[in-house]
């Protein structure tokens, strides 16, 4: 096995690690490097070499799960289908927020990554349809912003689902209440 596969062999142990780790505690952040490290049967240091470092790494299982669940069939069939942008955005935004809040516990351990850490120059996956909506009408960087704030946005609000339902009335929980706001949100930006 040469250097790479060695190393991408690693990063795999490390990404699995964290995930049965994190699946156990009801804080996920409460995961240590040492932890993730032992489980992993490697050492600490390999968490900031593979990743840059533990939140790096938490981050990157998140991605990792939520790529897979936008590689389902039902997201799929979605894109291929004939409904407007904005339809579009709606209806992805709400299989997004439902998986957010029936993975609560992962939403909250990467909240604060996705919010201040992660990388804005990378397209967002709501960009191309944001763009399409606004056919010109708005510029290029007017949508990367709309496209930003949705998925900021709905992070915040999932993030804070227990706030918005004892404040607002809004149960995040109840999928007809968590489409509502989700179709509130995309009419609110997409206008």
């Amino acid at each position: 096995m040469n250097k790479d596969e060695k190393l991408q062999l690693t990063k795999d142990k490390l990404l699995e690690a964290t995930l049965q780790l994190m699946e156990k505690m009801e804080d996920p952040l409460q995961v240590t490097s040492r932890e993730i490290a032992d489980k992993a049967g490697t050492k600490p240091s390999m968490i900031n070499y593979c990743f840059g470092s533990r939140e790096n790494l938490i981050y990157s299982v998140f991605m990792k799960e939520y790529l897979g669940f936008l590689n389902e069939k039902k997201i799929q069939e979605l894109i291929s289908s004939d409904i407007s942008p904005k339809e579009l955005l709606k209806e992805i935004h709400f299989l997004v927020a439902s998986c957010l809040v029936e993975n609560y516990k992962f939403t909250k351990a990467i909240t604060g990554y996705v919010l201040f850490k992660r990388d804005l120059g990378k397209e967002s996956f709501s960009f191309p349809y944001v763009m399409k909506h606004f056919d010109g009408r708005k510029t290029e960087e007017e949508c990367k912003l709309i496209a930003y704030e949705l998925s900021t946005m709905m992070q915040i609000i999932i993030y804070r689902k227990d706030d918005i339902k004892n404040d607002f009335g809004i149960d995040l929980d109840d999928p007809a209440e968590l489409r509502r706001f989700v179709d509130m949100r995309v009419d609110l930006l997409m206008d």
